[in-house]
């Protein structure tokens, strides 16, 4: 076998399928032997280092075998993993046939005999959570697969503000601490929150919104997580800030909290664990514990697409096991059934990208630190993760909205100003004062 091999099976095997859609590929392919398969771009190459990427593929001719032969490092990128993963739209449509995959395995065993001999290892990192999808039990499971990680691993990746759900950025160079600040502030203002109410926060993270509410707004507040490593962290860093007496954080589902009602409740980067058919349910607790004139804040990624997404993906296996993706329309009718009257709907696309790459930046300046914390599979699987969502933002792929929701019963006591709802009306004065000062330094 000489050294294009490789190059040639795979060229020859990708000219017979699909109509021959497959023979020209927007990036270039270098297989393990050294021998390449040029595309219409140079850079960057998508690296195939060994057979058992082929493996993972024929096995599993999806997102499952691509993420696989990734996580273990059989197929790597040189370059900008963003460009490669541009390129998906190139094959949108493409299925194979019967025959085309009989092409491929032959190809496969022209170059790399092995491949079928005995199936390619599934990686440690992935998961496969059992029981009955949304139950107590597997929603548990799933949480801590993904949170339960390392507090140190997530301290590095977020950075000190510690929130895991996009920022709120004045401008595009705005630092993340900033932004996440003014996003805690933002949820703060839309709940209409004042000294002495009792705050529900699900799924509270390490603690991060409550700190801020309690701290600035004075409320008590009451945050539930089922990850036993988060609670734990954020129950330090309530000690550390004095605030024992007003937060307290609980192992705990939203289903199992009885100690109701509640003035507010916020529920950030949470509910896309809920999943479709457990929405009316989530809703309805939700108003259960909230007083009349209450008011709740959902804060979650949705899907731009009314098609029900693909249930067996890269995410779901190793980033959020049972995550489910909802357009905005389906939490806000649960609300409305529920009883929560939906008061203001505020799109946040153009935020998470900025908080993603942000968050990449992070990981990769602290990558050998990431790999000796979490392992390399699960550092890759992440770079991927990041990479791959903050282009779905800027393709309106998925967005994420604010939806705020009255119990109906009683005076919700929202403005009539939606600027003086957000704080804009403060903001300004503010900005105006501080110019107004700084033409009289100048004068």
């Amino acid at each position: 076998m000489n050294r294009s091999d490789v190059a040639t099976a795979v060229r020859g095997a990708l000219g017979g399928i699909a109509g021959g859609r497959l023979q020209a590929l927007p990036f270039t392919l270098r297989f393990w032997d050294g021998s390449t398969l040029a595309g219409e771009s140079a850079t960057p190459v998508t690296v195939i280092r060994s057979p058992k990427a082929f493996a993972y593929l024929l096995r599993a001719p999806n997102q499952i075998g691509l993420a696989r032969a990734w996580v273990t490092g059989a197929l790597d990128v040189e370059g900008d993993l963003g460009v490669v993963l541009a390129a998906r739209k190139r094959f949108e449509g493409i299925a194979l046939s019967a025959a085309d995959r009989t092409k491929l395995v032959l190809a496969a065993l022209r170059s790399a005999p092995s491949v079928l001999v005995g199936p390619a290892p599934v990686p440690g990192i992935e998961a496969a959570p059992r029981g009955r999808r949304h139950s107590l039990g597997r929603d548990r499971i799933a949480v801590r697969h993904h949170y339960d990680v390392s507090n140190d691993f997530y301290r590095l990746l977020l950075g000190p503000s510690l929130t895991y759900s996009c920022g709120y950025f004045e401008t595009p160079q705005a630092t993340l601490d900033s932004a996440q600040e003014r996003k805690h502030e933002l949820i703060c203002r839309k709940l209409r929150l004042v000294p002495g109410e009792r705050l529900l926060d699900i799924g509270c993270g390490w603690g991060s919104l409550l700190l801020h509410a309690a701290a600035r707004h004075g409320v008590r507040g009451v945050g539930v997580t089922l990850s036993a490593s988060q609670a734990e962290l954020a129950r330090e860093r309530v000690r550390e800030q004095g605030l024992s007496d007003v937060v307290e954080i609980r192992i705990a589902d939203y289903r199992e909290i009885s100690d109701g009602p509640f003035d507010k409740v916020a529920s950030v980067g949470m509910y896309e664990h809920v999943g479709r058919a457990e929405l009316g349910r989530y809703a309805g607790t939700i108003a259960g514990l909230l007083r009349p004139g209450g008011l709740f804040l959902n804060h979650g990624i949705a899907r731009l697409a009314s098609e029900p997404p693909r249930s067996d993906t890269f995410i779901s296996r190793y980033i959020f096991p049972d995550g489910e993706l909802h357009p905005v329309a389906e939490i806000q009718a649960a609300m409305l059934a529920a009883g929560l009257e939906v008061r203001d709907v505020e799109s946040l696309r153009e935020h998470y990208p900025l908080t993603l790459r942000r968050w990449l930046a992070n990981l990769e300046s602290h990558l050998p630190e990431v790999i000796a914390m979490v392992g390399e599979e699960r550092e890759r699987a992440w770079w991927l993760y990041l990479v791959a969502s903050a282009q779905g933002f800027d393709d309106g792929d998925i967005s994420i909205y604010q939806v705020l929701g009255a119990r109906l019963g009683s005076d919700h006591q929202l403005p009539l100003d939606r600027a003086e709802l957000i704080g804009a009306a403060k903001v300004k004065a503010m900005r105006q004062s501080a110019n107004e000062r700084e033409e009289q330094r100048a004068n």
